[in-house]
């Protein structure tokens, strides 16, 4: 029986509950608001907000389920054909407290057009650590195969492929970070049923804390230095300027008439910008750089 889109609005939000529990638990100190709101031209949502935590400084875990017309911004800007859309979703970024976490971002959702005469699935994880370690990346890697690959040996490289491509910036020739997976417009034309891209979208977010978590447990933390705060600083500056130029769910809530607040919920406490960075030489620094200008330069071990 196929999911209707109720059933899976409900469980998106079973979801963003679940996760924010998780995340809990990682930080052991803070917890998380929520904070309802309302669409005036149609549904709403809850933002769950965590900040001066003993891991995460700031972080959000939002779920929306947002119907109504489709607007003529919304149909050039996304080039959409349908006249009334319906969409669901959580979205998640955790911009951590010590430089040596890494943020992380997820996002996980349903859209359709024309009560489900046209539906798609989207979604991803990616890493940006603000120093790269790379036995760290491959172990968030292989937990993205490992999950894909129960749907799919096609998802992980594919998908991989595709979130090298999508979290580039252009205008710095770097990535933002390690990467990880992401897709978008996913329906039956992959070979999967409906309910078969429902169940993996809802595995990968049950799998987004336990891979934070693993990485928050293998990595030994020393007083911090103002050295990696200004880095931190700097980092989280490339991530504003992608979320503002690039993010797909970023420009779909801006033009869908979104809630502002919730939209730019992805943005970190504190960055910083340099005018004519210079780094010292075969610094920790200076090597992320590198790896990062490296185009699409993570490879699964």
């Amino acid at each position: 029986m196929t999911m209707t889109r109720t059933e899976i609005e409900t469980a998106y939000r079973s979801l963003q509950l679940h996760i924010c529990a998780e995340l809990e638990k990682i930080d052991g100190q803070a917890h998380f608001q929520e904070d309802a709101w309302d669409r005036e031209e149609g549904g709403g949502g809850f933002t769950r907000t965590i900040s001066e935590g003993r891991i995460f400084e700031k972080g959000g875990v939002a779920f929306s389920a947002v119907h109504g017309p489709v607007s003529d911004a919304m149909k050039k800007q996304l080039n959409l054909e349908g006249e009334h859309f319906f969409a669901t979703g959580v979205s998640i970024v955790l911009h951590p407290r010590h430089p040596r976490h890494p943020i992380i971002h997820m996002n996980v959702r349903y859209f359709e057009l024309d009560n489900g005469a046209t539906y798609w699935f989207g979604g991803g994880i990616d890493l940006t650590p603000h120093y790269v370690d790379p036995k760290l990346a491959n172990d968030f890697h292989q937990q993205l195969k490992n999950t894909s690959d129960h749907y799919s040996v096609d998802f992980y490289p594919k998908f991989k492929e595709w979130a090298d491509r999508y979290f580039y910036l252009p205008h710095r020739e770097e990535s933002r970070g390690v990467g990880g997976i992401f897709f978008d417009h996913l329906d039956e034309k992959c070979g999967l049923t409906k309910d078969q891209l429902f169940h993996y979208c809802l595995d990968l977010g049950r799998l987004f804390p336990v891979a934070y978590k693993h990485q928050v447990d293998h990595i030994s933390l020393s007083e911090v230095s103002e050295r990696e705060l200004n880095w931190q600083a700097l980092r989280r500056g490339r991530y504003v300027e992608f979320n503002l130029l690039h993010d797909r769910g970023t420009k779909f809530g801006i033009y869908s008439g979104g809630r502002t607040e919730s939209i730019l919920m992805s943005m970190p406490p504190r960055a910083n910008w340099e005018y004519n960075l210079q780094l010292e030489r075969d610094s920790e620094e200076a090597q992320t750089l590198a790896f990062l200008q490296k185009t699409h330069a993570f490879k699964l071990d």
